[in-house]
């Protein structure tokens, strides 16, 4: 299942879908660590978009296995602005210490050989649970994304429902 992607999701929703609380959303926002990338407004809240919900979910999942919040903030920073089909192929390992990018099951083994890895986060699996969890949480259209273009008018489909609705 794809969610939208011109949609953004409030902080409670970011939060439920990455499993982090409220405050520890707060915190990293204000901190830089995973800001909400959509604002629907001066006066309105700010929302977060599926990557923003993604690289909280990465975050807490390396806090979760003891990597220091110094480490996962340059994790973070280094995915940042990915397209999610590049992301989708990464994962990422860890020694206790630092965190190592791997593109292919190669690099996931030779990490291994070398004894560097000991625990491994595929963010295609990461993106999948996403998805599963704000498939059930309200999502706001987001706007900051260009109006479409307008699709020129084919008249005879537009006679065709005026017939069948009129």
């Amino acid at each position: 299942m794809a969610l939208p992607t011109d949609v953004g999701y409030r902080g409670p929703a970011a939060c439920t879908a990455a499993g982090i609380t409220y405050r520890q959303l707060d915190y990293w926002a204000r901190t830089g660590l995973v800001e909400p990338s959509v604002r629907t407004g001066a006066h309105n809240a700010p929302l977060y978009s599926l990557p923003d919900i993604l690289m909280l979910k990465v975050a807490k999942r390396l806090l979760d296995t003891g990597i220091s919040l110094q480490q996962i903030r340059t994790a973070v920073d280094h995915l940042r602005g990915r397209p999610a089909a590049e992301l989708s192929r990464i994962t990422l390992m860890s020694d206790g210490v630092s965190v190592y990018e791997c593109t292919s099951p190669d690099e996931v083994v030779d990490l291994m050989q070398r004894g560097q890895g000991m625990f491994g986060l595929a963010l295609a699996n990461v993106s999948r649970e996403l998805e599963e969890a704000l498939g059930v949480v309200p999502a706001e259209e987001r706007t900051d994304l260009p109006a479409a273009a307008p699709q020129p008018v084919d008249e005879l489909a537009q006679r065709r429902r005026e017939r069948r609705t009129g």
